[in-house]
C-alpha cells in the first residue's frame, strides 16, 4: 500500500508479532489456501478498526475488505488464536522486564461503558452508580498493569457478582496466582469464598476514611492505569458489539497494540550481540 496509517505496525512491530500468529489459511481448525491477502495487510486493518473504531464498512479501500478481515477476527477469536498472541506477548514483556513469565499476583477492577444500540438488550444494563447504561468490563491485570482475564457482563451487575466468574478464570488459567488485590467494592463474603473456593487469597485495599483529597493508592492504580491504556482505543471506549464475547476480543488487541509496540521499542534500543572476533593483524617489525 501506498498510504500509510498511524495504526499500522512498524517492521519491528511486524517480526514480534509474525512469528506468533496462526499458519496461513488455517482458519476455524481447518486448513485452507494461504488466502490473497498479506496477514500483515489483515492485522494492520485490524489495529485501524480498534484504533480508531470506525465501522466495518468505514474500513479504508486500500485494506483489505471488511468481510475478509472480520472473517480473521472471527476466525482467531473461535480458535483461540488471539489469546494465544496475546499471552505470548505479555510472556515476552515480562522477560524483558526481569520478571518470570507466570505471574503471581493480580489486580481486579471493573469499568462501566456506554452501549451502542447494537447492544442486545439481554447483555445490557444501568450502572445507577455510574449512571451509565450499557456494559462493564471486569478485567484481572498483573503487577506490570498487562492483562490476565476479562469477563464482560451488562452494567447492571454488581462487581462482588462478576468477580466470582473472573476469578474462577483466573484461577483456572493462572495457577501461579496465589494473591489478588481489589478495591472495597469487592469485600465481605467474597474474600471468603475466594479462599474456601479457590485457595487463593483476595486482599481488600482500602480507601482511608479521611481522606479528601486525591492520592494514589497501594496496588489499585496499576489496574487504573491500564483502563486508561484501553481508553486511548476508540473501538473500546463505546461498546459497539451484539456480543459481549466480541468486546472482549478488542480489549485483548488492544493490549497487543501496546505490548508489540513496547517490545518492539526494548529490541531497538537493546545492544547488539557480540560479533565473532577479528583474526589478530600480523605486528610490524
Amino acid at each position: 500500500r501506498g498510504r500509510v496509517y498511524p495504526s499500522d505496525m512498524s517492521d519491528a512491530e511486524w517480526a514480534v508479532i509474525e512469528p506468533l500468529l496462526p499458519a496461513p489459511g488455517w482458519t476455524l481448525g481447518r486448513g485452507g489456501s494461504p488466502g490473497s491477502y498479506c496477514r500483515r495487510d489483515i492485522v494492520n486493518a485490524i489495529r485501524y478498526l480498534v484504533h480508531n473504531g470506525p465501522v466495518w464498512r468505514a474500513l479504508p479501500a486500500d485494506l483489505p475488505h471488511w468481510r475478509t478481515v472480520y472473517h480473521y477476527v472471527r476466525a482467531w477469536q473461535e480458535t483461540g488464536a488471539t489469546r494465544r498472541l496475546h499471552d505470548q506477548l505479555r510472556e515476552q514483556v515480562r522477560v524483558l522486564a526481569g520478571r518470570s513469565p507466570d505471574p503471581t499476583a493480580a489486580c481486579i477492577d471493573s469499568q462501566s461503558v456506554k452501549g451502542a444500540d447494537t447492544v442486545g438488550k439481554a447483555s445490557r444494563g444501568y450502572d445507577a452508580g455510574k449512571k451509565i447504561e450499557g456494559r462493564k468490563r471486569h478485567i484481572a491485570v498483573d503487577v506490570m498493569g498487562l492483562l490476565l482475564c476479562v469477563v464482560v457482563t451488562a452494567a447492571s451487575v454488581q462487581d462482588r457478582d462478576a468477580a466470582r466468574p473472573l476469578l474462577w478464570r483466573l484461577a483456572a488459567s493462572y495457577r501461579t496466582v496465589t494473591l489478588t488485590w481489589a478495591d472495597g467494592g469487592y469485600a465481605g463474603q467474597l474474600v471468603t469464598w475466594t479462599a474456601a473456593t479457590l485457595h487463593r487469597t483476595l486482599q481488600i485495599v482500602k480507601r482511608p476514611d479521611n481522606l479528601h483529597t486525591f492520592k494514589v493508592l497501594p496496588r489499585r492504580w496499576v489496574v487504573e492505569r491500564t483502563f486508561g491504556w484501553i481508553m486511548k482505543h476508540r473501538r473500546c471506549v463505546r461498546d459497539y458489539e451484539r456480543l459481549p464475547e466480541h468486546h472482549e476480543t478488542y480489549l485483548y488487541w488492544s493490549m497487543i497494540h501496546i505490548m508489540a509496540a513496547r517490545l518492539a521499542r526494548r529490541h531497538a534500543t537493546a545492544p547488539p550481540a557480540p560479533g565473532p572476533a577479528s583474526p589478530a593483524l600480523p605486528q610490524e617489525a
